[in-house]
């Protein structure tokens, strides 16, 4: 039988919503901290032998229902050109891109040749997960979040830099934007073909875009990420964190899956997606991961909350965000075991 996790991608009834969590493998799970004590989170990232034992690690541990790579947004960066950093305080790029000009230095790659650790983390993933009937997710970050650090050259609050160019530069702005859609999709596509089985495209910033922006810069390039992507066949997740007032607008995109922070009901974000035209499509959500540093008790009460207001039709369980280093582990137990056991 095709794994839960596919079936709910497709909008299927399922016998359990499945589950897996963004940022699964991680700084919460004590075996990656000492396997990280010893190696830079980048070198961690291309080194394929220990990517693939980072991927595992939380299937060990909790047999979430899907294994998500361990890779970075700002991975095909790098071969695009720019001088990419993991430090304490988040990544930084040395050279970021600013101007029309910087935007045409910016190089196409060929993912075999510009990214082939992460290709040879997934081929070693497979055999491995394919004992134990889990698909493997590949991501890569949205054409805007991953324009917002190019721009950017950091993590940003005010995100300053990147309207300035595009209220300043608009067509440098969407050259930019297609450029990153276009390598994207390749390096998605590459993954695909290597062997993953879904995709999360990953919009981290896109809630601090107003309406109007979101339909003249940012709605064009994802979408036709997201559809040549889903053109391979497998489904396509895409988590638009912090524009649930945008959703009726994101469901423009075409996606299989739209992931759902916490601040809107599943039960809302399915009548918005369905006014915006995709009355069909799954959710995946969408749990406070801060809930998760509470009692047991409550964590099993909201999980059965949203549990109930995902009603199984097409409903992948995750929290609404990546979870937090601090997690205890006793609570993320406790959420497996509501969620698959009621």
């Amino acid at each position: 039988m095709e794994p839960l996790f596919l079936r709910a991608c497709r909008g299927e009834t399922t016998e359990r919503p499945p589950l897996w969590l963004m940022r699964q493998a991680g700084r919460y799970l004590p075996e990656y901290r000492a396997l990280r004590a010893n190696v830079s989170f980048l070198d961690l990232c291309k080194d394929p032998a220990l990517a693939a034992e980072v991927t595992l690690q939380p299937l060990r541990r909790f047999g979430f229902d899907a294994a998500i790579l361990f890779s970075d947004l700002l991975v095909p960066l790098e071969p695009m050109g720019l001088e990419v950093a993991f430090t304490e305080l988040g990544p930084s790029i040395a050279n970021p891109v600013r101007s029309a000009s910087d935007v045409e230095r910016l190089h196409d790659f060929a993912p075999a040749q510009g990214t082939p650790f992460v290709l040879e983390t997934i081929k070693r993933l497979r055999p491995e997960l394919d004992k134990l009937n889990t698909p493997l997710i590949g991501f890569a970050g949205a054409p805007f979040t991953v324009a917002t650090y190019a721009i950017e050259g950091k993590t940003s609050k005010r995100f300053i830099e990147t309207k300035r160019l595009f209220y300043t530069a608009p067509e440098a702005s969407r050259r930019l934007l297609d450029k990153l859609a276009e390598t994207t999709a390749r390096y998605l596509l590459a993954q695909v073909e290597a062997g993953a089985q879904a995709i999360q495209i990953f919009d981290s910033w896109v809630g601090v875009v107003s309406a109007e922006d979101w339909e003249r810069f940012v709605l064009p390039p994802t979408r036709a990420l997201v559809q040549a992507v889903r053109a391979s066949g497998v489904p396509v997740i895409y988590f638009p964190n912090g524009a649930t007032t945008l959703l009726d607008r994101v469901a423009n995109v075409g996606a299989d899956v739209y992931g759902i922070d916490w601040h809107l009901p599943l039960s809302e974000a399915r009548l918005r997606l369905a006014a915006g035209g995709a009355p069909d499509a799954a959710i995946q959500g969408n749990l406070d991961p801060a809930l998760l540093l509470g009692p047991r008790d409550e964590v099993v009460a909201q999980a059965r909350r949203i549990i109930e207001q995902g009603q199984r039709r097409g409903h992948v369980f995750n929290l609404g965000h990546g979870i937090y280093p601090d997690t205890p582990l006793e609570t993320v137990e406790a959420l497996v075991h509501t969620v698959k056991n009621g």
